[in-house]
Formats: structure tokens, C-alpha cells, sequence
């Protein structure tokens, strides 16, 4: 009556089944005698459950234990031995058809309470005995089903975070052959990310954007394939050079596109209420004019002649969220560039991280201040000072959102 629980034992390619966890055991007649039950516990050391038949049909199951630890009790032989042995059966067992799944089995073993578990259930082929399982042996197999999905969609995922990468790829080569000083840190708090950013070269100047989609992980990765989409969409149509204008248009597009146009589910909306904050920049090479568009986003520039950091708020309205209006117009920012200004845009990934001696959020003050501190060095020597510090920060807390942020010199 062994039984290999290992992931091997289980078929590959269809759903197991109760017939999976199946023994073949001996099973008595409902008229047979204790003292021929405990005959055979006392012969087969190895049987833990005994079915017990009538009419061709189980309708009880001898728990070994149960049983061996009642007939021990004084007089216990003298009484019960020459009755039948349902005297000792639990009348009410876990009965299964070979073809039930394991999922459905699991469920009606915990419903069954703990006999099932302990005592093991009945396994029956068009209601006739097939045979016996066992508590431990679905709890090993349920175990393996489970840590086979985990795999699987593991795997998935990590593919699906060499297919967001790559998507980003195009746009970090892009950056590195418009900008000498530049740096884009992008890092997804899970294995995939709901942060995307997007950068692409012209002839008259470039076009950059870094967003924040709702959620991360999966459903965050889901949400930067629509934005992202919608975005080059509205790229393709009207150009780069008009920041609030595509903005409007990804607010436009991402809401079609989720059905929350209208609020009301009578009026044709869902339970749907997902969007993104964004920052998108158009430069002009000539002028050196920068053109900033937010959604609850800032913008923030370190002049070399001034000693404070400006920041440059983004408006606060998010796009795409059933609370945006469908003709919502962002408007454009034009930011005279001095040359070696700094310029820095993130994602609330970074401020709204928790840490410190106080365990509260890293805030724009501290961002600020690290800007600040860092306005004479090249972005990438900014970037790992400033990521040095955020772990610093961090310590012990666990990583609260993806992070996104861009820091560069025009």
C-alpha cells in the first residue's frame, strides 16, 4: 500500500484525479465479526484503512487506530468480538469517483473535517470500491500541484520581464546617443513593473516621458503595455513637440480603452477606475526650450546661478482615471535651459519610500536637498549617490513601488 507522492508519480499532461492517489487494499463484508478484522490488522501491518462493503457498495471505513484501540479496552473482546464489524466503522467516510480532480478533492477532504485527513477516504469506480487514499499522500500531492504552478507562472513572468525590457530597450539606446550626461534608473519592484519610460531622438530636438501606471507586478506590467501603446499611437499622429497635447491623448486613449469613459455602469462604465501619473518633456535643440507637461508629476531644475532647487509641479489630475475628464487639457511648461542645469524627473517610487529612524516616506525635501548636493557632478555619479542613499534610507523596509527617474543635462 505505498504510495509515491513525488511530483513524478502525477500524470503530465492532463488534470490528476482522485484515481491518482488510489491504493488497492483488501476491504470485509459489513456481516464479518470484529475478531476477523483485528485477524487482519494483526496479519497485514501495512493496512491503515479498511473498507467495509455491502451490496457490492462501501458504506464505512475501519480506522486502524480506532479500531486497535478499542478492542485493547477490558472486556472490549468478550462484547464486541463476535459482532459485526460496522460496531467500529465510521459510518459517514469521505466517499470520491476515481474522476474526481484533486482541487475538488482537497476542498471536500477539508469539509470533511479531520477523519479524512487522519483516516484517509474511499475511492470508488461507478460506485464500487476502486480503492483507498490517504490525508498525507493529497496533501504532498496538493503541495507539488501548487509549487508546479508557482513554476509556471514564474517562468511566465520572467519571460514577460525580458519582453518589457526589451520594449524599453530602443528608447535607452535612443537617450545615449541624444545625451552625453543622462542617466534613466528604472526598477520594477517586482520581477515586472507598472513604471515605464519612453525617450526617441529628431532632428530638431527629443521627446522623453517616464509614467507611473497603477499597480505593479503583473497588473502594473499590463497597464504600461496600454499607456505605452497609446502613447507612440499619439506620437505617430501629432508629434513630439506638443507635450500637454499627448498627454490629453494617452488620457483619451488608456480611458477607451478601459471603459471608463462614464462613471455609471448604467451608462456603460466598469469597475475600472486605473490610470497613470506622467511627465512628458519635448526639447528643442535650437532654442533650448523645454516644454513640461505633468500628471502629478514634478519637474525639478537645478540652474548652476541659483542656490535653490525649482521645482515645477505637475497638474493634479492623473490621466486615464475615471475621475479625469475625457477632454481634459494638460498645458505646457516652457522652461528657458541655462547650459549645465540640471534637470530631474521621478516617479513617487523614490519619494514615497518608507525608511529612516522615524520609518516615514524619503520625501522631495531630502530629494531636493540631495540635488542639491549633487548639481557639479555628472548624472550618472548623481543617480548612484542617490540610489546609494534611498538604500540607506530603506534599511529593513521592504521596497514599496517600482522606480523610475531621469536625470540629465540638455
Amino acid at each position: 500500500m505505498e504510495f509515491n507522492a513525488s511530483r513524478l508519480h502525477l500524470p503530465r499532461f492532463r488534470l490528476s484525479v482522485a484515481a491518482d492517489l488510489c491504493v488497492e487494499t483488501v476491504s470485509v463484508q459489513s456481516d464479518v465479526s470484529n475478531f476477523a478484522v483485528l485477524e487482519l490488522f494483526t496479519e497485514r501491518r501495512d493496512l491503515m484503512s479498511l473498507p467495509v462493503i455491502e451490496h457490492g457498495r462501501p458504506i464505512g471505513l475501519i480506522s486502524r487506530n480506532i479500531f486497535l484501540s478499542q478492542m485493547s479496552k477490558p472486556f472490549y473482546h468478550e462484547v464486541y468480538g463476535k459482532k459485526s464489524c460496522i460496531a467500529f466503522m465510521d459510518k459517514e467516510p469521505l466517499i470520491v469517483d476515481a474522476g474526481m480532480s484533486i482541487e475538488e478533492l482537497a476542498f471536500r477532504a477539508v469539509e470533511s473535517g479531520e477523519k479524512a485527513l487522519a483516516d484517509g477516504f474511499i475511492v470508488t469506480r461507478e460506485q464500487a470500491l476502486a480503492g483507498v487514499g490517504f490525508g498525507l499522500q493529497l496533501m504532498n500531492v496538493v503541495a507539488n500541484l501548487q509549487a508546479e504552478k508557482n513554476r509556471q507562472i514564474m517562468h511566465s513572468i520572467d519571460y514577460a520581464s525580458v519582453i518589457q525590457r526589451a520594449l524599453l530597450s530602443t528608447s535607452s539606446q535612443a537617450l545615449g546617443e541624444a545625451l552625453d550626461d543622462a542617466h534613466l534608473e528604472w526598477q520594477p519592484r517586482d520581477v515586472v513593473g507598472g513604471d515605464f519610460y519612453h525617450f526617441a531622438r529628431y532632428p530638431d530636438g527629443w521627446f522623453a516621458a517616464i509614467a507611473d501606471c497603477t499597480g505593479h507586478g503583473v497588473p502594473g506590467a499590463f497597464m504600461t503595455l496600454i499607456s505605452s501603446s497609446t502613447l507612440s499611437q499619439a506620437l505617430q499622429q501629432h508629434g513630439p513637440r506638443d507635450p500637454a497635447r499627448l498627454l490629453s491623448q494617452v488620457n483619451r486613449g488608456v480611458k477607451t480603452m478601459l471603459g471608463q469613459v462614464e462613471r455609471s455602469p448604467e451608462r456603460g462604465g466598469n469597475a475600472s477606475d486605473d490610470g497613470l501619473d506622467a511627465a512628458f518633456l519635448w526639447f528643442d535643440s535650437a532654442s533650448r526650450r523645454l516644454s513640461f507637461a505633468g500628471a502629478r508629476l514634478p519637474l525639478y531644475q537645478v540652474d548652476p546661478q541659483q542656490p535653490a532647487v525649482l521645482t515645477i509641479d505637475g497638474e493634479r489630475m492623473g490621466a486615464g482615471y475615471v475621475d479625469t475628464p475625457l477632454d481634459y487639457q494638460w498645458t505646457n511648461r516652457i522652461l528657458d535651459v541655462a547650459p549645465g542645469s540640471l534637470l530631474f524627473l521621478a516617479t513617487d517610487g523614490l519619494t514615497d519610500q518608507i525608511g529612516g529612524p522615524k520609518d516615514i516616506a524619503y520625501g522631495k525635501r531630502r530629494l531636493r536637498e540631495h540635488l542639491l548636493a549633487g548639481r557639479d557632478g555628472c548624472a550618472l555619479h548623481l543617480a548612484q549617490s542617490l540610489l546609494d542613499d534611498l538604500s540607506g534610507w530603506q534599511g529593513k523596509q521592504p521596497r514599496r513601488d517600482d522606480l523610475t527617474f531621469f536625470s540629465f543635462r540638455p
